[in-house]
């Protein structure tokens, strides 16, 4: 990691350049490297990947930022690649945790897996008819599908002989357990770093991927999976240039592994030269014997002697990694997060879907109309697709008149159509209209519900709405709307009180024709207080 400001760094990638103005670049193991590498999309496209765990059956707020970085990977002409965690999803990153994860099923994560997995497509279908444009679909992979035929002695041999426990337990996530006395670590928790960093190898060699993007929480573990693909890159080039003959005495296994290594890959590890020159240039220039090459300690001078022997820049065999920034609300709430819950990236399918709690559109473009002022254009620029022009528009327009709130409307509805589509944004803004308004019968029985979800209720029975009705008079004072029946006339009368988006008056009753969706009475008095009543 170098001292560069990322801030203000000079990118020459479009794709840099972008993260960059958006505010989601962090970190990133080199800068120099990294910008070279992306420079150039039409001629040399790359592929990024980012990793997500299935903690549930659904994705959080959260998840989005290295989906939205992904999106801006693929809207800039190079390939996106998501990495479902099927197999490291059985144990669980420690990272940010204090204790140790409860383990689930095979079947429930294969089943998270799943259903996480539509979100993606959405994501990407949504932003496709908001520009109307071409845009590469993602490369969505399981890793189950490679970690999950790794054996207990390939594990051993190919991903922990390359890493000491000195350096492992000097990563936050596990010195941070390892100091406490009440929790610890489990060795299985302990290796997740190993098996996230053989997911970065298993994809470079077999995918070609060279760069992983993730939260600032990941960088340990992208770290970990640079090092690893370096030390195996290290052992080949060895084999390979320096000591070609060594090559001829690997085992059979080992010789087909690094013939089955992705074309990508070997370009990674030689640049341009094909194996063969490099084994030529190797024997053309080793000047050294084999003892004073093996006496030589430090790694990083060994690395630029086999990269001048075979004519290759050191870093040509580096992956690289970025991580974006932590995003947290200017009053030092923490972000994602609403009295009801965290914010998911998936609704409830519908009105008979008994799925833990949800997200619903409406729901969740409340949740950013609802953005401090301090807050919404950063936001604007991490999770929407706006253009630069157009955020500095309501840049200005928001420190003319932050009242207006014009710059909260454009975030609720460009996140929701990213996330939902515009039907459901348009609804939701229907939703929002209409509660203010009070006309409340066009809409859905989900969107209805999620409208008022905060509003209070009360559940009757049925049948005091048979003969006459429910008087209204009574009604009011059940549910806490007036505190006495003269009261309630009043409000009556006066013409304050709306029952299912209707005005109501003090000698009507509430009567079957009048719920809404077969079961529910919305009840407005005044301009903002609900109470909405469940007749069963």
């Amino acid at each position: 990691m170098t001292s560069i400001d990322l801030s203000t760094y000079p990118f020459t990638s479009p794709l840099l350049r972008e993260l960059q103005w958006r505010g989601l670049i962090h970190q990133i193991t080199d800068p120099v490297e990294l910008d070279a590498h992306l420079a150039d999309a039409a001629s040399r496209p790359r592929s990024v990947y980012a990793g997500f765990d299935p903690t549930s059956d659904s994705l959080t707020i959260g998840n989005l930022v290295p989906m939205m970085m992904l999106l801006h990977v693929a809207r800039h002409g190079h390939r996106a690649v998501a990495v479902q965690g099927g197999a490291t999803g059985l144990i669980g990153d420690p990272s940010g945790k204090t204790a140790e994860r409860q383990l689930q099923t095979p079947e429930t994560v294969r089943a998270r897996v799943e259903a996480q997995r539509p979100i993606f497509g959405r994501v990407w279908s949504n932003a496709r008819v908001r520009e109307d444009r071409e845009l590469s679909d993602p490369l969505i992979l399981d890793n189950m599908d490679w970690i999950g035929r790794l054996s207990w002695v390939e594990a051993l041999r190919d991903v922990g002989k390359h890493f000491s426990v000195n350096m492992m337990i000097q990563k936050d996530s596990v010195r941070e357990r390892l100091n406490s006395r009440d929790q610890g670590i489990s060795y299985t928790e302990f290796s997740y770093m190993l098996l996230q960093a053989y997911d970065f190898l298993h994809l470079f060699e077999k995918q070609g991927v060279t760069v992983q993007m993730g939260g600032s929480d990941q960088f340990g573990n992208i770290v970990t999976g640079i090092e690893l693909i370096r030390r195996v890159g290290f052992d080949l080039h060895i084999a390979m240039t320096s000591r070609p003959q060594y090559f001829d005495e690997l085992s059979e296994s080992d010789q087909a592994k690094f013939e089955r290594t992705s074309e990508d890959a070997r370009r990674r590890f030689y640049g341009p030269t094909s194996i063969q020159q490099a084994r030529s240039a190797a024997q053309e220039k080793q000047k050294l014997s084999d003892d004073e090459l093996a006496a030589i300690a430090d790694p990083t001078d060994m690395e630029r002697l086999i990269a001048s022997l075979a004519g290759v820049g050191p870093t040509r065999w580096f992956a690289l990694g970025l991580t974006a920034p932590l995003v947290t609300k200017a009053d030092g709430t923490k972000f994602g997060k609403t009295e009801g819950g965290a914010i998911w990236l998936s609704a409830r399918a519908g009105p008979h879907d008994t799925s833990p709690a949800r997200t619903s559109p409406y729901a969740y473009y409340q949740f950013w109309l609802n953005a401090l002022d301090a807050d919404v254009i950063r936001y604007l620029k991490i999770y929407t697709l706006l253009s630069r022009e157009e955020i500095d528009e309501l840049t200005r327009s928001h420190a003319a008149n932050p009242g207006a709130r014009e710059a909260h409307r454009a975030l609720a509805r460009e996140a929701t159509v990213i996330l939902h589509g515009r039907s459901a944004m348009e609804m939701a803004e229907k939703a929002a209209s209409a509660l203010f308004s009070g006309d409340i019968a066009g809409l859905d029985a989900d969107t209805l519900t999620e409208a008022l979800a905060g509003a209070p209720s009360s559940t009757l029975a049925r049948a005091r709405l048979d003969g006459p009705g429910l008087p209204l008079v009574d009604l009011l004072v059940e549910i806490g709307l007036a505190k006495s029946k003269r009261e309630a006339r009043e409000f009556l009368d006066g013409g304050s009180v709306q029952v299912s988006g209707n005005k109501a008056g003090a000698a009507d009753a509430a009567l079957p024709h009048m719920l809404l969706h077969g079961s529910l009475l919305p009840v407005r008095r005044g301009k903002k207080t609900w109470h909405v009543v469940r007749f069963q």
